[in-house]
């Protein structure tokens, strides 16, 4: 099923996506490679038994993209022109290696592009792990095609 376009949107509109992931050890170490981070925080577990956390964390981007991949079917997938941005992203509790994310997405913002061809979508989107606790939320900014 399609994403949805512009004119489906509503501000106000929250969405519980089904959708849920289980972080592995070889999910952060791949993602941590791809992207060249090699802090030992999410790395090496000697370090990591030293810090306050006393083992490894997933790294934050990974999370973040995790909840973005987690709400995609349900909001912009095959409808989206482009992301524009992510602005206010906030990490206030650490993901562990076997957590379960799941989030959900509130559409906060949207308006017409100047040529009215498009529109602009603003989402808050929190992920959340096993206990619902709160492991990170965002605002993304998409560009979505209106219905042909």
């Amino acid at each position: 099923m399609p994403g949805l376009h512009y004119e489906e949107f509503e501000v106000g509109r929250t969405i519980e996506h089904e959708k849920r992931r289980t972080v592995s050890e070889s999910d952060n170490q791949r993602f941590c490679d791809m992207t060249m981070n090699q802090q030992p925080l999410h790395l090496d577990g000697e370090f990591a038994e030293g810090t306050q956390f006393g083992r490894r964390l997933v790294n934050g981007l990974y999370t973040m993209s995790l909840a973005v991949g987690l709400s995609i079917a349900d909001t912009t997938d095959g409808t989206i022109v482009a992301n524009l941005s992510y602005d206010n992203v906030e990490h206030p509790a650490p993901v562990f290696h076997g957590d379960t994310i799941h989030a959900r997405t509130t559409v906060t913002d949207k308006r017409e592009t100047s040529d009215g061809e498009r529109g602009v979508v603003t989402m808050h989107v929190e992920a959340f792990n096993q206990d619902d606790e709160l492991v990170c939320a965002f605002d993304r900014t998409a560009l979505s095609l209106k219905r042909p």
